[in-house]
Formats: structure tokens, sequence, C-alpha cells
């Protein structure tokens, strides 16, 4: 069952934060709106570009890090974002092609450009729901049909948590603990926001992006509270980082270079 309390409906002007990764990532899937939200915030922060970019391949090489190197053959991504390339799917696929991806959004442009891209791929699919919805996510049919949670499972919050609000029943740390009590030993969670140490950036970002989004957002947080998302759990080497820094492929891969605000995170394995 899908959420009945999601729109469905796309209103191209008012940004999202799906589409406004999708432009910082060269996307095409993204509208005036979007593109002006982004060209105000690099007024303030203009690294984000840089981090988006980075923030994506850390997202390809901890999948494919869980593939090969954890063995991990399953993968729920929230707040998946619009398709690019190298998507979890073709990631996880190329180690594995019998590896099954299921793509959760609330945003209604994820879901038709993404079950027009899987349509082929039976192993993946994309179901409309909000990623603090876990009950409903874990019983949704392309769930129940993918995802064997008798298994160890890789569980993807990959820059999204920013996105929630803090809230006891339902802001980040809470769905983070909800989804762990479901997981089985030898599942992985890789969680990462956007975070920064400088009071102001913080506050500019988050009053900006509620604005823009109408209030379609949570907040910037700081590192100390990204680690308490990891409480119960073993957290695989180098540990929570900036995210370019997580198991680059080279000595010379893209680092995050401005310190405005970083992409924070890492992966935690049930022990």
């Amino acid at each position: 069952m899908e959420s009945g309390k999601l729109s469905t409906s796309i209103d191209a002007t008012i940004p999202t934060a799906a589409r406004m990764y999708d432009y910082y990532l060269g996307g095409k899937d993204n509208y005036a709106s979007d593109r002006a939200a982004c060209e105000e915030l690099d007024k303030v922060v203009p690294s984000t570009r840089a981090l988006a970019l980075n923030n994506r391949r850390f997202l390809q090489r901890v999948v494919r890090t869980l593939a090969e190197d954890y063995g991990i053959r399953q993968f729920l991504d929230h707040g998946s974002g619009l398709p690019t390339q190298n998507n979890v799917h073709q990631v996880a696929q190329s180690v594995d092609p019998s590896s099954r991806v299921v793509y959760v959004d609330n945003d209604p442009m994820v879901l038709v450009h993404g079950r027009a891209l899987l349509d082929q791929n039976d192993n993946t699919a994309v179901i409309h729901a909000d990623m603090r919805e876990t009950d409903a996510i874990f019983a949704h049919a392309d769930t129940q049909r993918l995802i064997d949670f008798s298994q160890p499972v890789a569980v993807l919050f990959n820059s999204v948590f920013h996105c929630i609000p803090d809230d006891d029943a339902n802001g980040p740390l809470a769905v983070a603990r909800r989804v762990r009590e479901q997981l089985v030993p030898g599942s992985c969670m890789v969680m990462c926001q956007l975070v920064s140490e400088d009071a102001e950036v913080r506050k500019f970002v988050t009053d900006f992006m509620a604005q823009a989004t109408q209030n379609h957002w949570g907040r910037v947080r700081q590192e100390k509270d990204v680690a308490e998302y990891f409480e119960g759990l073993e957290i695989l080497e180098p540990g929570l980082v900036e995210v370019s820094t997580w198991r680059p492929d080279t000595e010379v891969a893209p680092r995050q270079l401005t310190q405005e605000w970083i992409e924070f995170g890492g992966v935690g394995r049930l022990p």
C-alpha cells in the first residue's frame, strides 16, 4: 500500500531537495525554481555542488564495498532521489546481477522517472512513501517481494536525515532506531547528513531550505548529532568522517576542500 498522505502531483514552482540535488549533479530533471534556490544557496555555501558530487561518489563506494567485501545482496534506499548515473542497483548488480534494490522517496517526480527507468529490471522497485513510515515501507508489497529480512540488508539513509525535523517519534534518531530493530545481525546502515560546526551556517541553511521548500526540511546538524544515529552499531573503518574521505578509490580522489558545511557520516553494522 502506498501512503495516502503523499501528493502525486508535481509543483514546478516549489523547489524540492531531490530536484536541487539533481541540478547539482548535472541532471536535467529540475525546474527554474530548483535552479534559483541552488543559486541563492551558493551565495552562502559555495561548496555545495562539490559536496553533492562527493556525496554521490561516497554512495557508489559504499554500495560496492558492501556488495564486494560484505556479501550484501539486498539494499533499501531511503530518500533515493532522482535516477542519475551509477545508481545503487547498477553498482550492486555489477557485483552480482541477482542483487535486489528497493528505492523509497516521497517526491512524485522520483516515482515517475524511477519507475520508467526500472521497468525492465525485475530485481528493483521504487515505492512512494515518506522515509519515516518504517512499518509501511517494510510491509509494502514490493519490499516484501524483493527483500528477505531474515538475511542481512543494507539500509541507506544517504544525505537525507537533514530533510527530517527533530521529533521524538519520527525524527532521524527515532527512525534509525526503528529500522535497526527490524534488521538481523550482519545488516548495515549507511547514514550521513549535512553538518556544520558554524552556528550561522546552520541557521542560514536551515531557515533558507525550510522557506524554499515550504517546510519540507529538517535542519543542518552537528557531528555529535550524527554520532547518535550509530548507537549500538559497529562502525566500519574509517569511522564517522567527512564522506569524501571514506575509503577513497585513490589517493588523488576529490576531497571536500571547504568547510562551511560537510556531509558527515559512515556505515554501521549490526553485531
